[in-house]
């Protein structure tokens, strides 16, 4: 059974990679944040488009490895349709989970992320899980620098 289930998320990653959901620049969306894993040079930018306090659209254009690249995917489609301080906690669950050591579920409607928490058994990996995450606070935070993860 954990055969099954580790092709599963295998599979889901690579889908994530190859097609990319939400992938490209838009034009018109008024938030944005660039993030860096200067360990491995995946690179992220992150474009949003916030009205009255709702995520109304969001985009990324990326280049890295799969993980880096199906993670900016997985969350541009669950925090479309979000409010900021809903796409705020979804960062904080996903966050917890892959930094946590033990076995945690996520909630139903974050159930597609578990493929990404094999790479808790990876340190230099969860950068590369949650580069885009950070890049997608900072860009609700109107920052303006890059983020790192350093």
């Amino acid at each position: 059974m954990d055969d099954i289930l580790s092709d599963l998320y295998q599979e889901i990653i690579l889908d994530h990679n190859r097609n990319p959901r939400n992938f490209g620049i838009k034009e018109n969306l008024n938030r944005s944040a660039r993030g860096h894993n200067p360990l491995c040079g995946d690179r992220v930018r992150i474009f949003i488009n916030i009205e009255d306090d709702n995520i109304t659209d969001v985009s990324f254009d990326a280049r890295g490895c799969a993980i880096s690249l199906a993670s900016a995917s997985m969350m541009t489609e669950m925090i479309k349709g979000k409010t900021t301080d809903e796409a705020r906690s979804l960062f904080s669950q996903f966050h917890s989970v892959i930094m946590d050591k033990k076995e945690n579920s996520f909630s139903s409607d974050m159930e597609e992320l578990s493929a990404l928490s094999g790479v808790r058994n990876f340190p230099t990996r969860i950068k590369c899980a949650t580069l885009a995450w950070h890049a997608m606070t900072a860009a609700l935070d109107g920052a303006n620098e890059e983020i790192k993860t350093e």
